[in-house]
Parts: C-alpha cells; structure tokens; sequence
C-alpha cells in the first residue's frame, strides 16, 4: 500500500489506528490492525497496545483480551501498557476478577504493574462493591514500587463508600495529605457519601467544611446534595435545610438531588409544611421536580398525616408532565390507610395499572392493612388472592394484615386456614402471624386453639413475645381458665418475654371473674411490685372479686402497703 510514491509502514498504521481509537471506532482500528502483515506492514507492541486502548474505550473486554493474549504468537512483548489497557477493558466490562488476576500475573510474565494498572483493577472492584479487594490491592501497590495516586486513592475511596466502610474512606482521605496524591473535589465527595449512606451526618458536615482548607478544592452541588442527603438520613432536617440555603451564597446552584434530600429530609422530621414549601419553590430556583422530589412530597404528607393533600399530589403529577410511580401510589395508599379511608386506598390500587404504575407487594400490603384497620375481612381477603393474578408475590406481611383482618372480623377458623397455608407459599409465619391467629381464636372463645398456636410457635423457630402472650392470656380470660392465665404469666420470664399491663390486666380479670380473690391481689401486688401502674379497671377487678367474698375487704389493706398514706 502507498500513497503517491510514499510507502505506507508501521508508523503510518498507528497513527490512523491512535485516530481511531481516539473516536471510538474500535472496529475500524482492529480492521486496521488485521489488514497490515497484507499490506507488509508488521505490527509492533504500540498497534496492539493502541488497539486494545480502541476496545478499552468502548467496553469490549472480550476482544481486549483476545488481542493481549495474541501478542506473544506475534512475537511481540506485552508491557505495562499493554496489560494496563486490558485491565481497563475489564474494569469497563464490570469483570473484576480478571482485572485483579491481570495485575497480580504481571509479575509472572516480567512486567511490572504501575498506578494506572492497580487504578483500573482497583475501579473494578468498586463498580461491582469489592471493597475487601480494592483494599488488598491499594496496600499491595508499595510491595511493587507503584505509588498510589489521586486517581487511584479515588477508586479505593468509591470502593469503600460502595461497601459501606465510611470509616476506611475517611482514613484514606485524611492519609492523601500526607503523601503525594492531594486530595481533590471528586476524593472529598466520595468521602462524604460514604459517611452519607451509613447516616454519618456529623462526619459528612466535617468533610465539606475541611474542602476548604485543601488547596484547589472547591465544594459543589455533589458535595453539599452527598451533605444534605446525610443529614435526612441523620434526621437533621435543620441541618439540611441550612446547607440547602446557603449553597447560593458559596456560588454552589442547588440541584433536584439537593432539593430531593431537603425535602425527604423535612418529610422525615414531621415537617410537611416545609416540604411541600421546597417543592413549590424548585421552579423559581430553576430547578424542575422530578419523579423523586414529588415522591419525597407525597410521603412528607402520609407521614404527617395529610392524605388530601398527598392525592392532590398524585393527580397534579400528569399535569406536570411526571407520571406517578408504584412510591407514589404507596405513599398515597398509605396516606389514606393511615386516616382510615379504605374506600380511597383500594381505590387508589386498582387504579395504578391505568396511571401507568405496576402494584408492588407495598401496594396490595397497604391495601390489605387499610381493609383491617375497618374490619373489611373480605376485601382483605380477595385483595389477598388476586395478587397472584398481577404478579404479585404474596409475603409474611400480607398474610398477617389478612389474618390480623379475620381476627377484627371474628372470622377465627379463615385466620387459621391462612396460617396453616402460609408454608404451602413458602412463607414461614412469624410472631405477627401468630399472635393475629392467637387474637383471632381468643376473641371467639377458642382458648384451646389459641394456647396450641402459642405452643407451637417455638416448634416452627418462632419466639412468642409479649404480644403472643397477651393474645393467649386474654383467649385463657375468656375462655374462664385462671390457673392456665396465672401458669402462662408466670412461665413469660422464661421465654424472655416481660409481662406488661396487658397481661396483667387479662390475668387479674381472669382470676376475679372466677371469684379467685386471693389470686387478683396477689396478682395485683405483683405488678405493682415490678413497676407497672395499674389502671382503674384492673384494680375494679380486683376489688370486685372481694367485695363478692362476704365484705372482705383485704385490698384496702394490700394497697396501703403498696402506696403511699395520701394516695387512698
């Protein structure tokens, strides 16, 4: 090949392959590369290394590799570039162990690996949350004489934000100041969502007020929304809100990630006023809301209870030109289970599909927990049963609303059928479950029932807690068994599980209802001897079993010793 009278050699090759690869043409460089021993023109280590870089650029690992390891057939050496540049397509391929293996087999082929290697295997353990090998490799970087830089101690830190390990990311960022790779904007804020997704908040502010310090750093919009977004998780709501406010000032311009943490923020702190104010004021600020910041909104208004103005939300959403997701129909559901309006919620469900908006398990457990709340047993039921018609995988939750729902309804026999069928859907009952079902047969004077559930939950690795033993102790009340009530209060300790008024309350109502009076002040002196106060009915009880005793009166005298001489 040759232009004019000019021979076209190897030089010429990789100039035009370099082109490519620049512009992402990874198939005309390896067309390139492919066609030179026709043209007489033999490739050399920088073809193949620019080549790889060609495939590096544009993820395709799998032909980096083939071209690495085709090299020596070539009888060319592969060099650090060269592995560096592999190492980099597997980072990009998300294959981490490749790139690892890559860096740690260069020693066995006498090529030594330098930051831009461990960089590129270091970001692919971050990307797939590899945090224990991204530290390995950053400690073994010394060993080989390689350096750790700026770009290198960024990976690790991202790598340890991924994994959670905000305290490793700090100690990194504070040790580049004593080494050569000084920290730099994107260092500070990795460092700061590390300690933003472990709720970190003090940790985080700390870090954004230390950019200042470092020269050439400046904080920006990721910055100070990685801040604001620590101090929502921290609960700090006054926090977040002050970062938000003066980002102006320090010429950093909110974003929607700044105005979404703000108002989740303020959602969190109960203060939906100031919520619903940020989401308002996103437009003037130039900033347009999103899908998130009308989700943080909707549930600021479920978690202060105002379901009006969370469906006033939702159905604002499509004139906004942003459809309603399955968090905001939940948020919306929820809103309106809170306040009592099943009507609204199940509505609200069988309308997702027509928003555009797929039901979730949230969704129907929602629903089903609206329907109990009312006592609707049989819409709780069918919202139960349709699930699997819209692909919804039914869980603990919504057989324990659904039994919880039978229980309200005195429908005891349905809320066993659902307990016993929860195994059948590969769902193990748990202590909700259970004491729904208990609750449910108590309330029907099934006492029998109810005492053979809390028996066996332990069985089915499930520990009673006081609510189960309530729900038994109340069914024993009932069902006019005092001895069994005191036997069960008693044996609690044992289960680890405090009795509370609850449960003395049933048990002391279960011995005067049988005219056991001695046991009810017996019973009564006990709780208050541990603490627990009494309330009027419980201490009625008492009195009423006495006084149907002949006239004794010995509760006066019990009491006296327990309280004070001016409390009777």
């Amino acid at each position: 090949m040759s232009i004019g009278r000019v021979p076209v050699n190897f030089v010429h090759y990789n100039s035009v392959i370099s082109a490519y690869s620049r512009s992402s043409l990874w198939q005309l460089a390896l067309g390139l590369l492919g066609g030179m021993p026709e043209r007489k023109a033999s490739p050399t280590e920088i073809s193949y290394n620019t080549a790889i870089s060609a495939c590096e650029k544009t993820s395709q690992w799998q032909l980096a590799l083939s071209l690495l390891s085709s090299m020596p057939k070539m009888r060319l050496a592969r060099d650090t570039i060269s592995f560096s540049a592999a190492t980099s397509a597997c980072s990009k391929g998300r294959q981490w162990r490749l790139a690892v293996s890559f860096v740690s087999g260069m020693r066995a082929v006498r090529v030594t690996p330098n930051e831009i290697s461990y960089s590129a295997a270091i970001s692919a353990c971050e990307k797939e949350g590899q945090w224990q090998q991204a530290l390995s490799m950053l400690v073994g970087m010394p060993q080989m004489r390689a350096t750790p830089d700026v770009v290198t101690c960024n990976a690790a830190i991202s790598a340890f934000e991924k994994g959670g390990q905000w305290q490793l990311a700090l100690s990194l960022l504070s040790s580049m100041h004593e080494t050569s790779a000084t920290p730099d904007t994107i260092s500070c804020n990795a460092a700061i969502s590390a300690c933003e997704k472990q709720g970190q908040w003090q940790q985080a502010l700390h870090t954004l007020s230390s950019m200042a310090e470092i020269r050439g750093v400046t904080a920006n919009k990721i910055s100070y929304s990685a801040a604001i977004s620590a101090c929502e998780k921290g609960g700090r709501w006054d926090v977040a809100l002050l970062l938000l406010c003066g980002m102006p000032e320090l010429r950093a311009t909110p974003n929607e990630v700044s105005y979404n943490a703000a108002i989740s923020a303020a959602g969190k702190g109960g203060q939906w006023q100031l919520a619903l104010s940020l989401l308002n004021r996103m437009p003037e600020m130039g900033t347009t809301p999103n899908i998130i910041s009308y989700n943080a909104a909707v549930t600021a208004c479920e978690k202060g209870g105002q379901w009006q103005l969370a469906l006033c939300l939702l159905m604002k959403m499509p004139e906004l030109s942003t459809a309603p997701d399955a968090v905001t129909c939940n948020a919306a559901i929820s809103a309106c289970s809170k306040a009592g309006k099943w009507q609204l919620a199940v509505g609200l469900l069988h309308g997702m599909p027509a928003m555009s908006a797929s039901p979730t398990e949230i969704s129907y457990n929602t629903a089903i927990s609206a329907c109990e709340k009312a006592g609707q047993w049989q819409l709780a039921l069918s919202l139960l049963s349709s699930m699997p018609e819209m692909t919804v995988a039914s869980d603990e939750i919504s057989f324990s609303a659904a039994i919880s729902a039978c229980e309200k309804g005195g429908q005891w026999q349905l809320a066993l059928g659902l307990l016993s069928s929860m195994p059948d859907m590969r769902l193990v009952p748990n202590e909700i479950s259970y004491s729904a079902a208990i609750s449910a047969c108590g309330k029907e004077g099934q006492w029998q029932q109810a005492l053979n559930l809390l028996v066996c939950m332990p069985l089915m690795s499930v520990t009673p807690n006081e609510i189960s033993f309530n729900a038994a102790v109340s069914a024993l009340e009932k069902g006019g068994q005092w001895q069994l009530a005191l036997s069960l209060l008693g044996s609690m300790p044992d289960m680890r599980a405090s009795p509370n008024e609850v449960t003395y309350n049933a048990a002391i109502t279960a011995s005067s209802s049988c005219f056991q009076w001695h046991a009810s002040l017996s019973l009564l002196v006990e709780m208050i001897g541990v603490g627990i106060v009494p309330n009027d009915i419980t201490v009625n009880s008492a009195i009423a079993s006495c006084e149907l005793q002949g006239g004794c009166w010995p509760w006066r005298r019990v009491l006296a010793e327990q309280r004070s001489p001016g409390e009777l």
